[in-house]
């Protein structure tokens, strides 16, 4: 583990130090981020383990309860009335320091990685929800909440920020575990030592008492945030977004703020660490990987235990806000096209509403795809332009339109016809006209319009000459031995 010192005067060595791990923050793609208290101390609120911090408060407050500081946010708390109370109005104390302040520049720092998309996720320990107020989508906002009839309780794919220990800007009832905003309501029963009621159970309660069933109990509304020995509501929903992280493999892991006290905790960090450094350079094939990734940094005021020798690559002494100032100001200085916006101007009606001298250019592009002329939908079946018509009447004359040469296009680009009707649209569509007879000789063409005919000359009706009702005389039986004499 290499420290490195940025709150005394740094040596060359500790300068390109520091700079070599804020090259590796420009250039990494997955950064992995994992906070304590520790970034929201340079906000006002205290953390929990330093000589002026929440169990040190909570002593003074009331000194004649003796309570440990792990004491105040463990489960077995609501087992007792007088620690119950305790935490509630210290809790009560704890939201109102948190509402009166606001997110810190290493909270902007991870809505900064966010946007240059290289923030895989952020892990955290705080229960203020800074974080959300920062801008990331944290687990615990009303937003994360998953619809779906999935079991799964979190839209996983959209969450940013995983927060470890719940929100304390919700509460949740202890019987039916449905969960509210806090309110200021809920702020003043905290002071007071007692909890609210839960508004679902009393709604069932009235309920069953209005068609004279038997009541129900009423449960209290209580901080949502996970306490030590308590399982996590989100528990499954936070294993398999860890899950499908270290699937991803993250090329940098960085811890802030955080004493890594918690035993859940270690474990998340050392699965992180072991899966960062096999995607960093080895001695075994130090060409196959990048030498920027691959890094562990730890950013505290106070060094790490002994046992994260070998896990944790370096160790930055110091506050976070001023470690992340720094990786800011290197960043800008070593890949300033990291940080190039193209602004673009929308303008209304032709005004621009921002002060200054700007104008609004058309790219190349646009002006491309203006020039198109574009299909129109409503052309099928639309009758021909007044312009096209020529009508009929002997006092109208038509005037032919000047003849502009054009090239011919391309049978992609030919303009298609006003109606799908047309003989050319389809095959399908064509009229099949039957094929024209041969026309009469010339002589029968005569006959029937030039020369006008003689029916006595052509002999058509000579058998129809006796035209008397009389029938035709029988022709009668030869008698035996006798014949018929034919005229020659």
């Amino acid at each position: 583990m290499i420290t490195l010192d940025a709150t005394q005067k740094v040596d060359s060595a500790t300068r390109r130090a520091l700079s070599d791990l804020s090259l590796s923050v420009a250039k990494c793609k997955k950064i992995v981020v994992v906070t304590g208290a520790g970034i929201s101390c340079s906000r006002g609120i205290p953390d929990f383990r330093s000589s002026d911090g929440l169990y040190a408060l909570v002593k003074e407050k009331y000194p004649d309860v003796v309570l440990k500081g792990r004491d105040l946010f463990d489960a077995s708390l609501f087992r007792d009335p007088t620690s119950t109370a305790v935490f509630y109005t210290f809790i009560a104390q704890l939201k109102q320091s948190i509402d009166a302040a606001s997110p810190g520049p290493t909270h902007d720092f991870l809505r900064l990685l966010d946007s240059k998309k290289k923030l895989l996720r952020s892990y955290t320990q705080n229960i203020d929800g800074f974080e959300a107020r920062a801008g990331l989508l944290s687990s615990a906002s009303h937003e994360a909440k998953s619809d779906g009839k999935g079991k799964s309780k979190l839209r996983t794919k959209q969450v940013r920020n995983v927060q470890l220990h719940g929100d304390i800007h919700r509460v949740r009832c202890r019987s039916c575990s449905a969960e509210y905003p806090c309110t200021p309501e809920h702020i003043s029963i905290f002071m007071e030592g007692l909890p609210p009621d839960c508004p679902e159970c009393l709604g069932r309660a009235e309920a069953r008492i209005a068609r004279s069933a038997r009541t129900i109990k009423v449960g209290s509304l209580r901080p949502a945030i996970v306490l030590y020995d308590e399982p996590h509501p989100l528990g499954d929903d936070i294993g398999t977004i860890q899950s499908a992280d270290l699937s991803r493999k993250p090329d940098m892991l960085i811890i802030m703020g955080t004493s890594l006290k918690v035993h859940g905790l270690k474990k998340l960090v050392k699965e992180f660490a072991k899966t960062v450094h096999s995607a960093g350079p080895s001695s075994s094939s130090p060409s196959k990987a990048k030498k920027w990734s691959g890094k562990v940094v730890f950013v505290n005021r106070t060094p790490p235990a002994a046992e994260w020798e070998g896990i944790i690559d370096y160790h930055v002494v110091g506050e976070t806000d001023a470690w992340v100032g720094k990786v800011i100001e290197d960043w800008k200085k070593m890949r300033p096209s990291d940080w190039e916006i193209q602004q673009t101007l929308v303008a209304t009606d032709g005004d621009v509403s921002m002060n200054g001298n700007f104008k609004v250019v058309i790219s190349p592009k646009a002006m491309a795809k203006d020039t198109k002329k574009k299909p129109r939908k409503d052309e099928e079946n639309v009758p021909p332009h007044s312009a096209d018509m020529v009508m009929s009447t002997p006092d109208v004359t038509s005037h032919p339109a000047k003849t502009v040469f054009t090239p011919p296009l391309s049978p992609s680009k030919r303009r298609q016809g006003n109606s799908h009707y047309s003989l050319e649209s389809s095959p399908s569509k064509r009229r099949t006209l039957p094929p024209v007879k041969k026309g009469l000789e010339d002589g029968a063409r005569g006959l029937l319009f030039t020369k006008p005919i003689d029916v006595a000359e052509m002999g058509l009706f000579d058998d129809m000459n006796d035209m008397s009702m009389q029938s035709p005389p029988k022709a009668r039986p030869l008698r035996a031995g006798r014949t018929r004499r034919v005229a020659a």
